[in-house]
């Protein structure tokens, strides 16, 4: 088969591969559409998983199963799928403890262009079909379907870890497609007033669209400054990251109330170490809580969300702002998300309905 690979870091390009071979509880899919990730940005041309030599890339997709293990039950060639960038190992001893993303490793559930070869290629192999793969809905289209993969549900997940409440007022740092589903996931958790932390219009409108009441320039000061100033000097309860450096946490800090919480869902590429103001986290003692996380996989929240777009709730078709057809696309658009013109948010290649 055909795949879409990282020869190293710095170096991108199509290469010949076997095609995966499935394992009894295992699925070969098929790509239907795919997206390009920022995370595909930062593992090529930052090296920050480390290198990796003719990786096939892509973490996004959905996509048609073309086989099934003998011990697959809720799946069977044909299928139309969601396909989560997380792919748990659902019997380990991490994913019982809660922590699935994490399965037999720090970040292990994350396989698709880290441990193994990723979606950007004619066949892919899905472990733990019945866990991990989702029936696509029939009112979803595949570009919408490619959302589903990593942004809505990685967006959501940093208002999950912020612990978002009724009435929470709540910033949203960086709204590239990612923080925008964080907007939409505050917005939906009841959140009073939701400032942003972006400078795109493009994203700037789309943020409006899924309830962003504030925005922040970084161009026109620090964050902080500008988000107290906001306040009335009191700060915020909650403070999602989806986009920025190892800085960013210092601001985050600066901006939260004693007893808020930070949830980080931003891919840090690049840094050593992250800093965090002494006096602002309260001497080590302020109650202010961080948690990063990876977003969690698996069938039970890619149906969720699922039903989510197919039920109307949540409209996820203003991320898809660059759409090619066909898997010539593909560097193309890869490239395109490296440079993040001003008019782009994510692009998709749609390969087939």
């Amino acid at each position: 088969m055909k795949g879409f690979a990282m020869l190293h870091i710095g170096a991108i390009g199509w290469i010949e591969k076997e095609k995966p071979v499935c394992g009894p509880i295992d699925a070969i899919i098929t790509p239907l559409a795919v997206a390009i990730c920022t995370s595909d940005v930062h593992t090529v041309w930052a090296g920050a998983i480390g290198e990796r030599h003719n990786m096939i890339l892509g973490h996004e997709c959905c996509a048609k199963v073309v086989e099934v293990g003998a011990c697959v039950k809720d799946f069977k060639p044909g299928d139309r799928v969601l396909v989560p960038a997380i792919t748990p190992d659902w019997n380990s001893l991490e994913a019982q403890a809660g922590y699935s993303m994490h399965s037999n490793g720090m970040l292990a559930g994350w396989k698709f262009s880290n441990f193994k070869d990723g979606v950007f290629a004619e066949y892919a192999h899905v472990n733990d079909a019945d866990g991990n793969l989702a029936h696509l809905p029939d009112s979803i289209n595949v570009v919408d379907a490619c959302m589903l993969s990593d942004m809505v549900p990685t967006g959501f997940h940093g208002v999950e870890l912020a612990d978002v409440q009724f009435g929470d007022t709540v910033l949203v740092i960086g709204i590239g497609p990612v923080g925008l589903m964080s907007v939409a996931g505050a917005n939906m958790r009841g959140a009073s007033r939701i400032i942003a932390v972006g400078t795109r219009p493009l994203c700037v409108e789309a943020a409006k669209g899924y309830g962003a009441t504030d925005f922040v320039s970084y161009k026109d000061g620090s964050i902080e400054e500008q988000v107290l100033a906001m306040t009335d000097g009191k700060g915020v309860d909650k403070v999602v990251i989806a986009g920025g450096t190892v800085d960013t946490f210092g601001s985050a800090v600066k901006c939260l109330k004693p007893g808020g919480k930070i949830g980080n869902v931003n891919y840090l590429g690049e840094g050593d170490t992250i800093g965090i103001p002494r006096v602002e986290w309260g001497v080590g003692m302020g109650h202010k809580q961080i948690n990063g996380g990876l977003m969690p996989g698996g069938r039970l929240r890619m149906e969720k969300l699922g039903s989510l777009v197919a039920g109307g709730r949540l409209d996820v078709s203003p991320l898809s702002t660059h759409v090619f057809e066909g898997w010539d696309h593909v560097e193309e658009a890869l490239l395109l998300m490296k440079e993040k013109p001003a008019d782009l948010i994510k692009p998709v290649i749609k390969l087939a309905d």
